[in-house]
């Protein structure tokens, strides 16, 4: 049998020379900065990854050893496409460059060096989900299932546990601020909170935030591990700084060495994750932080029309704290942003369904149009309305891949096989069989050391009705070890099938995740990394509508905080209401009306050539604006007041309803429009008439 090698690309010659001509001023400063602390404010559409790429690349040509710079950023497969771009750019050796996300970092060290923490290299991780399970299961223990008063769920106890790891505040700080209507139950909660921490060290799990607290405990008690990654990482660079939380800039601190080379990037303006724990102080604290710190910031944008900039930098220069930066661009001339105000909801959806439509007879795809919304449920009417209009339209957001419940039963019986500690899985999976219930599972529990042991069930299981079952069980995880991923995970579908059809009613409709998991499964060699893996990178999941005569092309709406770090050639702002942006929820707390100013310059942001910023009138008559009784909005943002009055920053299209008159029945009203406090009247020249 012939043996044929597979080779390093080498097509690409080694000691190549990097063009920097592609770089302005800021940026090749940013690039040949290498040595001490440094911060790169890049802001919206500034090449913030290009110069990273670039800064990679000159690394490795000025003799820096791939190995030695490590690059932490917040998605898997953007640290992917800066390795391949600053490899294309010199040579392979940038391929080599330590980079992943700090959730998979902390994976590779605590796998490294788990026996300094007490744990074993084959801890399994919990998703969200399986955490909040855990938590379910020591919440029942505790006897807090039924009360006089409502009981925090699991997944609002998950995430109260998750806020107080993340911003490094106690239980009752973050009931206090966050949830004060469970402040009755505070002693219970942190009573939970103890016990999911056992639970978890026993059965040698960890969840998400686990594998950043984890690093951080083994870096600050181990001062031998924590010099010897030290040595390991001479440079350092953060992507996306402004989103970072307390417990990650304490990773940071602690892997920098004496020679400080450590490059954060990010833009403060664009800091919108607080309530995942992002630290807006991190970004802004960083220069007292690091003493000498140089700050450099890039303000030549690449996106967007200079109209568009000159409203973003508007409405960010009036931020209580921000560095000092003004986007410019060499695209001088374009449309102003646009300002519509329509007399409700439905109006606001029939305008922004037929510009679409004409946007795109004039030769704008559909995929380069997004509306933005602040919160999902905003776009309801709106969807309705592109429905009935036979407008395409993909919603970002929804549920996860390996969130589906079918998938997740898979993935229980996976992690077992790899970790057969794992109480959440067991749970899971003994529910599936008819017959075993708490009292059984308990059981079962009780006799696990002694089936790990042999391998096999007891002879007093074995006699009950659901013991063949359990059996067959036993022996799939226990007889699994030595396979590949593949492998074990067709074992796991040929047992699990029977059950998978029992269990819900529409399973043919849900066979083709099982094959995507195989799939995905194929393309790993180990069960560690495979369940590693989807784990810590699950693949999103997007709701759909789709035409039939539109080709394969399709607009987006989105949320703006998934849109954030996209862009596109036409974007609709809609409901930018006081209320709506910023949330009602934020008045009265100076730190989250600042993040929702920042949300809405990330909105703006998007844009590359037009802008349209949509206001219904809100007086209480719609019901999807009437979801909070009690409250009425109906003034534009108050980010936004101040410079459409202005007349410098937007245009203003007033609208002109032509429908007639159908089935006896007038059309709905169309009101003379308050153009935000401007009083001039309708035939003012300076404005357009948009005609329905």
């Amino acid at each position: 049998m012939k043996e044929y090698i597979l080779k390093p690309n080498y097509s690409l010659k080694t000691n190549s020379r990097i063009d920097f001509n592609e770089l302005n001023a800021a940026q090749f400063e940013a690039v040949t900065t290498t040595e001490g602390p440094v911060l790169v404010i890049a802001g919206a559409g500034s090449g913030k990854t290009k110069t990273l790429v670039y800064r990679l690349a000159y690394l490795v040509q000025q003799g820096v050893s791939p190995e030695s710079i490590l690059l932490l950023t917040f998605t898997k497969k953007s640290s992917q496409e800066m390795l391949r771009r600053a490899a294309s750019i010199l040579d392979h050796r940038c391929e080599h460059v330590s980079g992943g996300t700090f959730h998979s970092f902390a994976n590779v060290v605590l796998r490294h060096f788990s026996d300094a923490i007490g744990y074993s290299r084959s801890f399994t991780i919990l998703d969200r989900s399986d955490a909040d399970e855990l938590i379910g299961l020591i919440r029942s223990q505790l006897s807090h299932v039924k009360t006089d008063k409502r009981f925090p769920k699991k997944s609002t106890i998950g995430a109260i546990i998750s806020m107080a790891v993340n911003t490094t505040r106690t239980i009752p700080e973050v009931v206090s601020t966050e949830y004060p209507q469970f402040i009755d139950y505070t002693e219970d909660i942190d009573r939970i909170r103890v016990g999911y921490q056992t639970q978890k060290k026993t059965g040698n799990v960890m969840d998400y935030d686990d594998l950043l607290v984890k690093l951080v405990e083994l870096l600050a008690s181990n001062s031998e591990i924590r010099s010897e990654l030290q040595r390991t990482y001479s440079y350092i660079m953060v992507d996306e700084y402004q989103d970072t939380n307390r417990v990650q800039s304490q990773i940071i601190e602690m892997l920098v060495n004496n020679q400080r080379n450590i490059m954060a990037v990010g833009d403060d303006a664009q800091s919108i994750y607080s309530f995942r724990g992002a630290h807006f102080k991190n970004i802004i604290d960083f220069p007292r932080h690091y003493d000498g710190c140089r700050v450099i910031a890039l303000e030549q944008n690449y996106r967007s029309s200079q109209p568009i900039l000159n409203l973003t930098n508007a409405v960010i220069r009036s931020a209580a704290q921000h560095y000092e930066k003004t986007l410019f661009t060499d695209r001088p001339d374009g449309q102003l942003p646009v300002v519509v105000e329509t007399p409700d909801e439905n109006t606001q959806s029939r305008f922004v369904a037929q510009h679409i439509l004409s946007l795109r007879e004039n030769g704008i795809a559909l995929r380069d149009i997004v509306v933005l919304v602040r919160s999902g449920w905003h776009s309801n009417d709106l969807e309705v309305e592109l429905q009935s209009r036979n407008i395409p339209f993909q919603k970002f957001g929804g549920f996860k891949f390996i969130e589906t419940a079918h998938v997740k039963d898979v993935l229980a019986y996976l992690r077992l096989i790899q970790n057969s500690s794992d109480v959440v899985s067991w749970t899971r999976v003994l529910q599936l069989i008819d017959g075993v219930g708490p009292k059984a599972a308990a059981e079962f529990w009780d006799a696990l050391s002694e089936i790990r042991r042999t391998g096999e069930l007891p002879r007093r299981f074995i006699q009950k009705k659901y013991g063949p079952d359990l059996q067959t069980l036993t022996r799939l995880i226990f007889g699994s070890m030595s396979d590949s991923p593949g492998v074990t995970l067709d074992r796991v579908i040929e047992y699990y099938t029977p059950l998978f059809r029992v269990s819900y009613d529409d399973h043919s409709k849900r066979v083709s995740d099982l094959d995507s998991l195989r799939s995905i499964a194929g393309r790993f060699s180990t069960l560690d990394l495979f369940l590693s893996e989807i784990s810590l990178e699950p693949p999103d999941q997007h709701a759909e509508a789709v035409a039939d005569d539109f080709d394969d092309e399709k607009m987006t709406i989105s949320t703006i905080h998934s849109a954030k770090g996209l862009e596109w050639k036409v974007v609709f702002v809609i409901s930018a209401v006081d209320g709506f942006i910023p949330s009602f929820q934020s008045f009265g707390d100076m730190a989250q009306l600042e993040e929702e100013r920042r949300l809405l310059y990330v909105a703006l942001t998007r844009a590359k050539d037009q802008l349209y910023i949509v206001k219904p009138n809100l007086d209480g008559a719609s019901g999807a604006f009437n979801r909070f009784p009690g409250i009425t909005f109906s003034k534009v943002s108050r980010f936004l007041e101040d410079l459409i009055s202005n007349g410098t920053y937007t245009e203003k299209w007033i609208l002109r309803d032509e429908r007639p008159k159908r089935f006896g029945l007038k059309p709905r009203s169309t009101p003379a429009l308050p153009e935000f406090g401007d009083d001039a009247p309708p035939s003012d020249p300076s404005r357009k008439k948009y005609f329905f």
